[in-house]
């Protein structure tokens, strides 16, 4: 489903002689000028005129899902695996709410994605027509901006400013609602816009050199160093200049859960993913730093912990972001620095190398053995000896050894999965980890991982997920099927919502209020049904045999059903309102 460069010309070729096209037939010649090879969508009503449009043209692969939130989820997965603009297509009304939740994970994890929807004829808004619903109003905050398409002339421009918008900056979805006569309508086509100007949307790239430089100096000065990146660094394609400001200058480094990769999972600088349910290592360099290099990450709760806490040591803090609003949102910094953070990272590496400053050695060194004495503690510890029930940390680290010489995907639900895969998957490079950190939304693992098959069909794809989140978007089975999309389903079973089991325990009393799976299905003769195969596995000895198996399978989804053990708890954890440093490290410490 390659498009040419022929066709794309013609896509967006401008000339004299203008032919009528359908408002329909402009937004497919839209997506192939900007290269689009995939959309997910579920067709109805409100949108035939655009899948009948669809239907005439080849060059773009329309994917249909089971659900419209796994439609946003899968272009969603794709745009984190390849860095592209994912591209969704629902109908009115209920297709839309269904895609909110999609919509509103992409808008938390700064996804670049475009969103058709499609809307009644323009003369029934208001009116609560059938599968009406007002697309713009319920969307406004979980996008970065939307547009409602009242006239076919403006449909071209519009979606030239939906990709320019989603892709750069601060990434994001932004959603184009199309009435169903506006995608009827016909009227003189002259090519697809070559460039756009939004006077009001002018995002900043260059960090302001004097800034750079302060920078540079307090960087360089500094006894007890530290390196914190987020999915800004990820998203922003800056792993390689990250890397080379870190080997050169020899500092720790930490990534948030989606910054995972930015730094690899087995260079010794990394101490491992910090916040919550981090590393010791990484928490307490975090508060026992004196000069804190903080890269596109915005200081969430899940990190930081308390505020009050986090503030009470003295450290100065340079923070490099691409949205200005980031910046002292939730901790004041020292020297902010607005700009794009591959662009940014490469002035400050080129500035430090220019200055011949380096590094005082022997402070550098005392703050290194301070490190390593918090890392003999071992705070991923885990019974390795069990011999009688599946532990979920074997598992993750199983499928690590067998995985880390190829290149692989790992999606994750949400949930104590998630954050296991985190602590013992080691991403050696970026965009490997597609896993939904700020909204937190069970459901996506099956879809992302569907969408990453589609863009890495030679690499391998696995979804991490637990009973509990992998039924909430479980029917995309059959889209895998249909597609052809051979991915394998990694499914801790524990017979628990885990993570609301692991609270209920240590804040609740032990009062486990709905949080126990009482009626699950069968998902081996589940997954049979769906036409794939399925595995039961039991046993602590069975799970790297099971995993071999699977991997065999090339052209097969492989669900993996994993009886674990339902007592485990994910450790180190922050509960809430306390300090990053006041870490449970395991039952003992209850």
């Amino acid at each position: 489903m390659e498009i040419s460069k022929a066709e794309i010309s013609a896509a967006a070729a401008t000339g004299s002689n203008s032919s009528e096209l359908r408002g329909a037939e402009i937004l497919v010649k839209a997506l192939q000028a900007e290269n689009v090879k995939y959309v997910w969508g579920y067709p109805g009503g409100a949108v035939l005129h655009i899948y009948d449009a669809f239907y005439k043209q080849e060059t773009i692969q329309h994917i249909l899902v089971r659900h419209e939130q796994a439609a946003v989820h899968a272009a969603d997965g794709y745009a984190r695996a390849t860095g592209e603009v994912g591209v969704a297509l629902v109908t009115s009304g209920p297709g839309v709410t269904n895609a909110v939740t999609g919509i509103a994970t992409a808008y938390m994890d700064s996804i670049p994605m475009v969103i058709v929807t499609g809307q009644v004829p323009t003369a029934a808004i208001g009116l609560d027509a059938f599968q009406e619903c007002d697309t713009v109003g319920i969307t406004r905050p979980v996008v970065k901006h939307n547009f409602l398409v009242k006239d076919v002339r403006e449909l071209a421009m519009v979606m030239k400013k939906a990709f320019h918008i989603a892709r750069s900056g601060r990434p994001g979805p932004v959603v184009v609602d199309i009435p169903k006569d506006v995608s009827f309508n016909k009227t003189p086509y002259t090519g697809y816009p070559d460039k756009v100007e939004m006077r009001s949307y002018n995002p900043v790239r260059k960090g302001h050199g004097g800034q750079i430089r302060k920078a540079m100096q307090l960087l360089v000065a500094a006894k007890r160093p530290y390196i914190y990146t987020g999915g800004g660094v990820v998203l922003g394609n800056a792993t390689p200049e990250l890397r080379a400001l870190a080997d050169l200058l020899n500092y720790p480094c930490t990534n948030t859960l989606m910054g995972l990769g930015a730094i690899s999972g087995t260079d010794p600088k990394f101490l491992g993913m910090l916040g919550m349910h981090g590393t010791i290592e990484a928490n307490n360099a975090m508060q026992n730093c004196d000069v804190l290099l903080a890269v596109g990450a915005r200081f969430d709760d899940r990190v930081i912990g308390n505020p009050k806490h986090f503030a009470s040591s003295e450290r100065k803090i340079i923070h490099i972001d691409i949205d200005p609003s980031s910046i002292s949102k939730r901790v004041k910094v020292d020297i902010p620095i607005v700009g794009d953070v591959k662009d940014v990272l490469a002035d400050l590496v080129a500035a430090i190398k220019e200055s011949g400053a380096r590094p005082d050695q022997q402070a550098l060194a005392a703050w290194w053995a301070e490190i390593d004495g918090w890392r003999k503690r071992d705070c991923l510890r885990y019974d390795r000896g069990n011999k009688e029930v599946v532990k979920p940390q074997h598992v993750l680290e199983t499928l690590w050894n067998l995985t880390k010489d190829v290149d692989t995907y790992i999606t994750s639900d949400v949930g104590q999965h998630q954050m296991w895969a985190a602590q013992f998957y080691k991403f050696k490079e970026p965009r490997r980890w597609i896993n939904s950190g700020g909204l937190g939304t069970m459901g996506v693992g099956i879809p992302y991982a569907m969408g990453i098959k589609l863009a890495k069909p030679e690499s391998e794809v696995y979804c991490v997920t637990g009973e509990g989140s992998v039924q909430m978007c479980i029917q995309e089975l059959s889209t895998c099927l249909q597609y052809n999309t051979p991915i394998k389903i990694v499914s801790l079973n524990n017979r628990y919502l885990g993570m609301v089991r692991q609270w209920q325990e240590l804040d609740y009393e032990g009062r486990y209020s709905h949080s126990y799976m009482d009626a699950l299905p069968n998902f081996v003769k589940l997954a049979e049904a769906y036409g794939h195969v399925g595995m039961l596995i039991e046993r602590p000895q069975d799970v790297e045999p099971a995993l071999r198996e699977a991997r065999k399978l090339k052209d097969r989804t492989v669900f993996m059903d994993f009886r674990t053990d339902p007592t485990e708890n994910v450790w180190p954890m922050v509960k809430a309102g306390k300090g990053i440093t006041e870490m449970l490290l395991g039952s003992e410490d209850l």
